[in-house]
């Protein structure tokens, strides 16, 4: 299937984003905002509206083969977990499609994270999403360690935005001995880095380390190899690249190294064999791998959705073509963003910070393709700019989405982005500067 696949998309009109300085209400908007949530595919419309009649026409029976589309509520997942697990680079029983991103994690950990009082130290990036570092600072209070001492952060050098690969590997080699758990984001969700994950899954587990990631920002993004990098553990959510809908469900991976030793302590029904599931046993038999962490029957219309949009990532060929034409569409962003009158490079951006004169603003997302997906952060330079910024572009029927204090993220997605989108982000941010200049 050709790409891009906008027409797979149903993406809103300039009128309903509140675009009210837009020539043209009833065009499409220009839509960068996949990294925080992807729009919905007519697949995944069709797949939901297909369980609501199904719901409505057979009612309890839609669980079993009286299904009228042939997808067993029982068995659904069974539908996804093939595609999941192509799509991060991992074997079908090392994937399971529930819950959410947090909640996985909180799971995984209990699971991974096993400190003692030499080795208790959870290493992360400073600035890590919100909700890791509140799971996180959590799990170690939980095992009565104190979250100051227990959650190291990696921060990058003094006037850089990002890390450097080589102080995170010596940060896991000074450290190791007193490191429990390493885990990183997949791909930066404020700076769009992505990590060398296969780099760092080796150095951490070469110190007697797990290594687990957060792939809310890879998934769907950039390539990923989870079996083949050996990662311990991941988890990510479905809503943002892989469009899968607002607070979608989410996935986990487990590598199949564990399926002896690391079996799911806290049990529910759907991880019970399926073979006995529904004779109701005592005693909790779990499947082998990722799927017997499962606890409760996901939900039908949730997971409905997310397969829409994985068959679609299916027939445009996973994410080989996807990534080659991701990085096309964020190089030619980024070009037409340093073409701006008000684009410092990043190297100079601290020195502007203490005098500027006029809006400026600089990426700190890498410039190297190899070290980041799809999203660009766009750093303003002049204090209290960027928000004025964002409503300009929003009322234009540009929409990214921003980061206070002074960050604005935009992402050409390659299923649904265009070179079009990309050029008129670029025009159009360059005359919400003008005006405010």
């Amino acid at each position: 299937m050709a790409l891009p696949l906008s027409h797979e998309f149903v993406l809103p009109t300039n009128r309903q984003i509140g675009a009210t300085a837009h020539p043209e209400p009833d065009s499409t908007c220009t839509y960068l905002c996949g990294n925080s949530l992807g729009p919905m595919s007519k697949r995944s419309n069709t797949l939901v509206q297909e369980e609501l009649h199904t719901w409505g026409t057979n009612a309890v029976t839609g669980h079993f083969s009286t299904h009228p589309y042939g997808r067993g509520w029982v068995d659904f997942c069974d539908h996804i977990t093939p595609l999941l697990a192509e799509l991060v680079g991992a074997k079908e029983k090392e994937v399971a499609c529930m819950g959410t991103l947090t909640a996985n994690l909180h799971l995984m950990m209990d699971s991974f994270y096993k400190p003692t009082p030499e080795r208790y130290k959870i290493l992360c990036e400073t600035k890590a999403f919100p909700s890791d570092q509140y799971a996180f600072a959590s799990r170690a209070l939980a095992h009565g360690f104190d979250p100051a001492n227990a959650v190291l952060e990696v921060s990058p050098r003094p006037g850089e935005y990002t890390l450097r690969e080589q102080d995170i590997l010596d940060t896991i080699a000074r450290e190791g001995h007193s490191i429990a758990l390493v885990i990183f984001s997949g791909v930066q969700y404020y700076t769009g880095q992505w990590f060398p994950m296969q780099s760092i899954t080796r150095a951490a587990q070469a110190q007697g380390c797990i290594c687990g990631w957060d792939l809310a920002h890879a998934a769907g993004n950039v390539p990923l190899s989870l079996h083949d990098w050996n990662v311990d553990f991941a988890v990510w959510c479905t809503y943002k690249y892989v469009n899968a809908g607002p607070g979608a469900i989410g996935g986990l991976y487990i590598h199949e190294k564990w399926k002896e030793t690391e079996l799911p302590k806290f049990a529910g029904w759907w991880g019970h064999d399926p073979a006995t599931r529904f004779a109701m046993p005592p005693k909790f038999s779990p499947i082998e791998g990722a799927q017997g962490f499962q606890q409760s029957n996901p939900s039908v219309l949730a997971s409905a959705s997310l397969l829409g949009s994985l068959q679609i990532f299916k027939e445009a060929g996973m994410m080989q073509p996807l990534r080659e034409r991701s990085v096309k569409l964020t190089a030619a962003l980024e070009k037409l963003l340093m073409q701006s009158k008000y684009f410092v490079p990043v190297e100079e951006a601290p020195a502007w910070q203490s005098a500027i004169v006029r809006p400026a603003f600089t990426i700190i997302t890498p410039s190297d393709p190899n070290n980041r997906g799809a999203q660009l952060s766009l750093m303003f330079l002049q204090n209290d700019v960027m928000q004025k910024v964002h409503d300009g572009i929003t009322s234009l029927g540009v929409i990214g989405d921003e980061r206070r204090p002074d960050v604005i993220r935009l992402a050409p997605a390659p299923l649904f982005n265009t070179l079009k989108d990309c050029e008129q982000g670029a025009m159009l941010l360059e005359r919400v500067l003008d005006d405010l200049a």
